[in-house]
């Protein structure tokens, strides 16, 4: 098959992996024979915001598609770097570790508010411009709901909803609940 890039770039905290997301990369992988995943917030402490690990998140990804889909998406860790220039240069070489310098790289997104200025960085990447999509949502008010007892079924596709079950009956889970629930929500997003 031919495809417009050899690899796009997805970069997020996925936390957790939701429809929008999966919806992101469906279309990713129609315009690229790989995608990279670049798992923001990557860093081993786990917070009310980054509750899961990089290998949890790349585990619930995963879940969610085919074997023959599994193949073609790469993951990448971010750590958390409070410098925009030392960010964008960590990502670049993350992905430079994977790819060969004569490949087609692009950038898949969405400029949904503020937060998303980041995709700006990558100006030597072809961008893949996200518009809308049909299950756009945010993962603030899911990740919310989630520590309120909830898991809202229709937010996520089915190996999410598997592994936030599962994680539910873990003790990291009980703590994290007890911190969302008596702490200031204002830092969540």
């Amino acid at each position: 098959m031919n495809y417009t890039f050899d690899y796009l770039v997805f970069i997020g905290r996925f936390q957790p992996f939701h429809l929008a997301h999966m919806q992101t990369i469906q279309i990713a992988l129609k315009q690229s024979h790989y995608v990279i995943l670049a798992l923001g917030s990557a860093q081993n402490e786990r917070n009310i915001k980054n509750p899961f690990t990089a290998e949890e998140r790349e585990r619930m990804i995963l879940s969610n598609f085919s074997a023959e889909d599994q193949k073609r998406i790469k993951f990448v860790a971010v750590i958390d770097v409070y410098n925009d220039e030392k960010w964008q240069k960590l990502v670049k070489s993350l992905v430079a570790g994977i790819t060969q310098p004569d490949d087609r790289i692009g950038l898949i997104g969405h400029f949904k508010d503020d937060s998303s200025y980041y995709l700006k960085f990558f100006s030597e990447w072809e961008m893949v411009e996200l518009i809308s999509l049909q299950d756009s949502m945010s993962a603030t008010p899911v990740r919310e709901a989630y520590y309120r007892g909830d898991v809202i079924e229709s937010a996520f596709p089915a190996g999410t909803r598997e592994f936030l079950h599962k994680f539910k009956e873990t003790p990291v889970y009980q703590q994290l609940q007890h911190k969302f629930l008596t702490q200031d929500k204002s830092n969540l997003i």
